[in-house]
């Protein structure tokens, strides 16, 4: 059992010091830990604080292709979408699109919405209810349906913290994660779901991917908690889409389809 990629990792990119190191510190460590891909996954356009800035991204690319020359590992470029409405909307355009190799979606706090309402509908009254411990049935509805709908508007590869701040019915956002091919990360740093909804995803067929969701290089690669969830509840490597192999990403599909 080998684990040979991380797909979530931050960089100086994200922006006020959240992330702490260059795409070639996150590099060189990944090629150090002998993985064979490694993704930069940068926050999001609309994260108020952190969110990697749109005009940055052809240098985000440079970076990028300057590390593969230096060493000898894959590495794709991405960032980690917000979620940012009920309505499944996430913080990317076509144009933005075009630019990245991998996409990543999760909820973050600190985001700008599409209006007045859905600010306080969707990201305020979530991170109230995170703060209350107490996510209502209606509110919990709310929160399936956009990342429902988020997967189906989008070409999601993987969502990122599942359940972690942003409630949902598990079950349901797994059965449509499977229809639409998206991985579940169980993420190294925290796992919003229990053990009951990580092996009814299992169960439902869904493919996961173990990330560190690194924001310093020394982080790349250091994915065991959810090795441990992998380990405790005794999935199959064959879930786990980078043990031992790669994730098929949506991009390449759709440049063989052309």
């Amino acid at each position: 059992m080998a684990l040979l990629a991380d797909y979530h990792t931050h960089t100086k990119y994200s922006r006020f010091h959240h992330g702490k190191g260059s795409i070639e510190d996150n590099v060189r460590v990944a090629y150090e830990k002998g993985l064979r891909q490694v993704a930069i996954t940068d926050h999001g356009f609309n994260q108020k604080l952190y969110g990697v800035k749109r005009s940055k991204l052809d240098k985000v690319r440079e970076d990028i292709e300057n590390a593969k020359e230096m060493y000898p590992i894959d590495v794709l470029m991405g960032v980690e979408a917000n979620l940012i409405s009920s309505h499944g909307d996430l913080d990317i355009t076509n144009e933005d699109y075009e630019k990245l190799d991998i996409l990543l979606c999760g909820f973050h706090k600190l985001v700008k919405s599409t209006s007045k309402r859905q600010q306080f509908g969707f990201i305020l009254k979530n991170i109230m209810c995170s703060f209350m411990h107490h996510t209502g049935k209606k509110q919990r509805e709310k929160n399936t349906n956009a990342y429902i709908n988020a997967m189906r508007k989008y070409p999601i590869d993987i969502i990122t913290h599942l359940n972690h701040v942003c409630k949902v019915d598990v079950e349901k956002v797994a059965r449509v994660a499977k229809e639409t091919n998206t991985y579940i990360e169980l993420n190294g740093k925290r796992l919003g779901m229990s053990d009951e909804e990580i092996l009814k995803c299992y169960e439902l067929g869904c493919k996961f991917v173990v990330d560190s969701d690194a924001h310093s290089p020394s982080r790349v690669g250091d994915c065991h908690l959810g090795l441990q969830a992998i380990l405790r509840l005794r999935i199959p490597d064959s879930a786990v889409a980078n043990y031992n192999d790669l994730i098929a990403l949506k991009k390449d599909k759709q440049k063989k389809r052309r």
